[in-house]
């Protein structure tokens, strides 16, 4: 499977969020070699929309030149897109955000009806595509964190979508915190193996992966130290 990661966070490598990521991409590729390519949005020239729409009536042409006509063709190569981001105000990172309103070009201005809302008849075939988001945040739980980041992406990509969502992520960078985050990263790689056997994973599995990983109190009084 070729998969495409669009790692949102600033951070680069260093990110917490993509810890989570790499541990699911490893399990992955314990059910099947898997052809992986990681891209550090901040580290593109993604311009911002403008929506002047010209993309949706000329076959996909953007007016804007900069690297999202690369990162298109790889998304339209791709089997698996895995968005990998922390929370940033309840939804993704600027640079991230600023490629998904690129992707503006495999669509055209034509509407059709689906169930009960409209959407736009694509310009390219990308039917084939499935959807994984993986966030982390830093707060003790995800009790009116995630939601939006959550509804904004299933809305996106209502076909196939598959999402994870961690709090306390910053643990995972925090060596004396291997304790939890390591029987944590084990989980998610179970995740990973999980999906790629399946194409779905367990909802207890889920569950247990998005709760948080020491009692919230106690967390909180740990970053609060630092304040």
């Amino acid at each position: 499977m070729k998969i495409l990661v669009l790692n949102g966070s600033p951070k680069r490598e260093d990110s917490d969020t993509l810890c989570m990521t790499r541990a699911f991409l490893d399990g992955m590729n314990e059910a099947a070699p898997q052809n992986v390519h990681i891209i550090h949005t901040v580290d593109r020239r993604i311009e911002y929309c403008t929506g002047c729409f010209t993309c949706m009536r000329n076959g996909g042409d953007c007016v804007l030149k900069d690297d999202m006509k690369a990162i298109l063709r790889e998304i339209l190569e791709s089997d698996l897109l895995l968005f990998s981001f922390p929370l940033y105000c309840y939804g993704m990172p600027a640079s991230l955000k600023a490629l998904l309103d690129r992707t503006l070009p495999l669509s055209s201005m034509a509407m059709k009806k689906t169930g009960d809302r409209y959407e736009h008849v694509g310009q390219a075939d990308y039917s084939r595509l499935r959807y994984v988001m993986i966030c982390g945040c830093g707060f003790p739980n995800g009790k009116h964190n995630f939601e939006p980041a959550v509804s904004q992406f299933r809305l996106c990509f209502p076909g196939n979508c598959t999402i994870v969502t961690v709090p306390e992520s910053p643990m995972f960078n925090a060596p004396e915190a291997a304790v939890v985050t390591v029987p944590r990263l084990a989980l998610i790689r179970r995740a990973g193996r999980q999906y790629a056997e399946t194409g779905e994973i367990n909802t207890v599995l889920l569950e247990e992966i998005q709760s948080p990983m020491i009692p919230e109190a106690q967390y909180a009084a740990i970053v609060n130290i630092g304040v």
